[in-house]
Parts: structure tokens; C-alpha cells; sequence
């Protein structure tokens, strides 16, 4: 549903450094049915109503203002953003397709599990997706499919809280008849293969990030799930510069995952010619692109050239890449 941090938590979505209830497809299309209702009540109209939901009230109110006081989407539209002009219009083509897919020779994808088939269970303790796969003959990805808000494929234990799993009605009573020794073993598990994981905390509205040595624009964005852009224009900065020490607003998407799923960036180092450079550390699923995407202004070409590699299927996890601050 495409639901920003802050109007999810408006209408009573959570996110957490585990949780993301935007993804939730039950809980976030209950959030957005809600949301257009209260905005229909404010516009008295659904197609002004998808507009607001699309770019918010204020830009909605706006355009009738600039319009003149027009009352109908077509009529306001040249004064919406560029996104809502085509995001009625995109809505009101899928709608059709809905309604008229054998028309055209469309027809759905069969799916593993539908949702009519499956039940919703209390989890008491912390468990694995993986661990879950093991003790109940489930694969994590039909796991995943089902239960697409919990982010690093853990069902976290919280405090004055339970959380819920999702699964095929026919794996409800093998679930509840072993539960007791599914937690024990998963407790063994996780004591025996310790590793590194964020500490379940709720996703503040606003926070502030100190830069490091060796960080860049790109990175702190991937880092917080947002834009480069949204972040110059939360801090006013007019150039993709930033020093270390210096204090950024971030409005955060996501919580950021432990401290070893970060990139690998040294401090800054200068090269024979006087130009300053970090060493990047290449990681599994790293590609040129997806690199260079975290210094704005670098291309995949530019790190090619300056690491003397001309073939990007040289690129091998491990590596260490220079990356200059200036092409």
C-alpha cells in the first residue's frame, strides 16, 4: 500500500528494527481502507480521495485552491504533482484489468498457499524462519510469503507483547502439539549459533545520524531505506558534501540492520596524485551498479577505471575498491 513511516503510524501501523506492519497485508490494507475513508470524508470524492492518498491532503487542497476551487480530479489535475497526475489514471487502468482480464488474455499466477487456507497462531518466544522450516516441514520461503512483515526472517519475543505467525491451516495443529519442544530447541539453536542482531526497538519518527569517517550520502540513505535527495532536503544541503561529525535528520524507512550487514569502508586515505580515496570491501550480492549507488555522482565505470578492472564479472566478494571522492 505504499504507506510512508508516518501516515502508517497515523493509522496504526508499527515498524520496529524486526517488525514492519506496512507490509503486512492484512494489517496495512485494514490501515489504508481507513485512510481513504477518512480522506473521502474530507474530499466527498473517491477520485480526489486516491489523489490525497497518492500525494497527501495538503497537495490535494492546494491544487483545488490553484484551480480556482474546481471540485473534480480532472479538473485539478494540471496543479497536482507530476506522480498524482498519472497515479488516478494508473489506478482506474488496474481496476479495469481486474474486472475485464480474460478479456485480454490476462490471467493470475497460481499461488502455493491462498490465504483462505491458512490460520494465525501466538508465538511466546523468539524463533527463526529457518528453525520453523525445520520443525514443521514449512519452506521459509512460503514462510516468507505468508508472513512478509517480519524483516530478517525472525519472529522476535517482545516484552508485554506477543507476536503472530501465519501458516497453512494444515500445519496449525502440528505447530500447537510440539510447541513446547519447538521453543526449546529453537532456544538451543539460538545459543549455539550466536550471531549479531538488532535489538528489537520501535522505529522513531525522526532521529539524528552523526556522519563517520568514510561514509557518503548513498550509504547512510540505503542505510535508513530512504532517498539521497530526501536526505539534502531534510538537512538543506544544496551538494552531496558532508563531513565527519556532522548531524543529519533522518525520517527512517527502516531501522538499520547490525553493525557487521554494513558495508565495509575504511577512513580516507590519499593517493599518489593528492586525490582522497576510501577502500570499499566488496560483499555477497555487491555489483558495480549497486556500489557506485552509494557515492552520488560515481558510476560503475568510474570504480572499473580506477581499480584496473575491465570485466564486471571480475568483481569477487572480498575485494577491496578504491572509491575517490572526486571523478
Amino acid at each position: 500500500w505504499q504507506f510512508m513511516f508516518s501516515t502508517g503510524k497515523l493509522n496504526g501501523l508499527k515498524v520496529s528494527s524486526y517488525i514492519d506492519e506496512r507490509c503486512d497485508p492484512i494489517k496495512s490494507t485494514e490501515a489504508a481502507c481507513k485512510y481513504l475513508s477518512q480522506l473521502y470524508g474530507i474530499f466527498g470524492d473517491w477520485n480526489l480521495a486516491l489523489a490525497a492518498y497518492n500525494s497527501g491532503p495538503g497537495n490535494v487542497s492546494r491544487a483545488i485552491r490553484r484551480s480556482g476551487g474546481k471540485q473534480t480530479y480532472w479538473e485539478i489535475r494540471p496543479y497536482l504533482p507530476r506522480e498524482t497526475q498519472g497515479y488516478v489514471p494508473a489506478f482506474i487502468a488496474v481496476n479495469y484489468i481486474m474486472h475485464h482480464a480474460e478479456d485480454h488474455l490476462i490471467f493470475p499466477s497460481e499461488v502455493k498457499t491462498s490465504y483462505y487456507q491458512t490460520d494465525t497462531i501466538t508465538v511466546r518466544e523468539q524463533l527463526s524462519f529457518r528453525q520453523i522450516q525445520d520443525l514443521v516441514g514449512i519452506s521459509e520461503e512460503e514462510l516468507e510469503f505468508l508472513n512478509p512483515a517480519y524483516r530478517y526472517k525472525i519472529i522476535p519475543k517482545v516484552e508485554n507483547n506477543y507476536c503472530t505467525l501465519v501458516l497453512p491451516a494444515s500445519k496449525i495443529g502440528l505447530f500447537i502439539a510440539n510447541e513446547d519442544s519447538i521453543y526449546r530447541l529453537a532456544s538451543r539453536d539460538f545459543e549455539q549459533h550466536q550471531t549479531e542482531a538488532p535489538t528489537y526497538v520501535e522505529v522513531s519518527d525522526r532521529i539524528t545520524h552523526r556522519v563517520r569517517r568514510g561514509e557518503a550520502l548513498g550509504l547512510i540513505a540505503e542505510k535508513y531505506g530512504v532517498s539521497v535527495s530526501s536526505i539534502k532536503r531534510w538537512n538543506g544541503l544544496r551538494s552531496n558534501t558532508i563531513r565527519v561529525g556532522q548531524r543529519l535528520t533522518i525520517h527512517p524507512r527502516k531501522m538499520p540492520s547490525s553493525a557487521s550487514a554494513a558495508p565495509k569502508v575504511s577512513d580516507p586515505k590519499k593517493a599518489d596524485d593528492g586525490r582522497e580515496y576510501v577502500t570499499y570491501k566488496v560483499r555477497n550480492g555487491d555489483s558495480f551498479y549497486s556500489i557506485a549507488k552509494h557515492y552520488p555522482g560515481i558510476s560503475a565505470e568510474n570504480i572499473m577505471e580506477w581499480n584496473s578492472i575491465n570485466n564486471a564479472r571480475h568483481l569477487k566478494p572480498g575485494m577491496n575498491l578504491k572509491i575517490f571522492s572526486k571523478i
